[in-house]
């Protein structure tokens, strides 16, 4: 019997987007442990549910977040499948994990928010922190990882319920938000405009996040070097390549152009190994709105 090998390629692909989720989450728990809790601010998700009983309890938020999200992933994986929820699995343990460390670290050291910025820095803090969750959380979901909890019951009731998504995850988060003055009490009321004030925010940022990383170009590449530069690009890119037939006008010689789309950050490879390969080449370079497809957004059609 042969032995399975995992291909190079693919191997690497996944060990980068578990690699960018963990950065992302490193940036989120960095948001609520040294913004968020110091000033008991709340937000959505079931992050926000933990920190409510945090403050009300003393319970540490990162168990209740991993207690809930162990039961939402066992109804998830019976409903969705095991492929949906495996790296929001990792997700979940390595956030737990995170959270943890981070405010072991903040604590020893007697470092945070309320400490640099002041008491009376409540306003500053929801927005700063909000923006480092939304940031996280935008990593994340760019490279197919995701927290959990709200988005998990939104996707289970999305799948018997044509509701959009992201006004399912908008009720819940308002509604966790919102409970915070019946379980804080009355004199907490405060926080429930600066929990407002921290999903708008972070849901600000989670889309600009996501939309940047969707900024792609099309590249129109005229070379002599048309099969060097082709060749780099996909094998070493990744991505594909169209050429076209053309005929210079001025010349009457036949010629080949090589059309490409690649991401934004991508760009600046395709100048570099261009100009390497052939000085002399023409390139047009163009923003395109969208691309559906293999290697882009998938195709989705209501």
């Amino acid at each position: 019997m042969g032995s399975f090998r995992i291909p190079k390629k693919n191997f690497m692909l996944e060990a980068k987007e578990y690699f960018m989720i963990s950065i992302g989450l490193i940036i989120y728990a960095f948001g609520w442990s040294f913004f968020l809790l110091p000033f008991k601010l709340v937000s959505g998700g079931t992050t926000g549910i933990g920190a409510i009983i945090q403050y009300a309890t003393g319970f540490p938020m990162q168990y209740t977040f991993f207690i809930i999200n162990v039961v939402l992933l066992m109804v998830a994986i019976k409903e969705l499948g095991i492929k949906f929820c495996l790296k929001t699995i990792y997700a979940v343990f390595i956030l737990t994990i995170f959270l943890d460390v981070a405010q072991r670290i903040l604590e020893a050291y007697d470092i945070n928010a309320l400490a640099v910025l002041g008491s009376e820095a409540t306003f500053e803090a929801s927005i700063i922190g909000a923006g480092f969750c939304g940031m996280g959380i935008g990593i994340c979901f760019i490279f197919g990882g995701s927290t959990g909890g709200t988005d998990i019951i939104a996707a289970i009731i999305n799948k018997y319920r044509d509701v959009s998504l992201g006004r399912l995850i908008m009720y819940i988060d308002v509604a966790i938000v919102v409970s915070c003055c019946f379980i804080l009490g009355r004199e907490e009321i405060s926080k429930v405009f600066y929990g407002l004030i921290t999903l708008l925010i972070s849901a600000t940022m989670l889309d600009y996040v996501i939309n940047s990383n969707r900024r792609l170009v099309q590249f129109l590449i005229f070379s002599k070097k048309y099969d060097e530069i082709s060749q780099f690009i996909t094998k070493d890119m990744h991505r594909g390549v169209t050429l076209l037939n053309g005929v210079g006008y001025y010349t009457k010689e036949d010629t080949k152009v090589i059309v490409t789309l690649v991401r934004g950050n991508e760009a600046g490879d395709i100048f570099r190994i261009v100009h390497e390969i052939d000085p002399c080449a023409f390139i047009s370079q163009s923003r395109v709105s969208g691309v559906y497809g293999a290697g882009f957004d998938k195709i989705k059609v209501k």
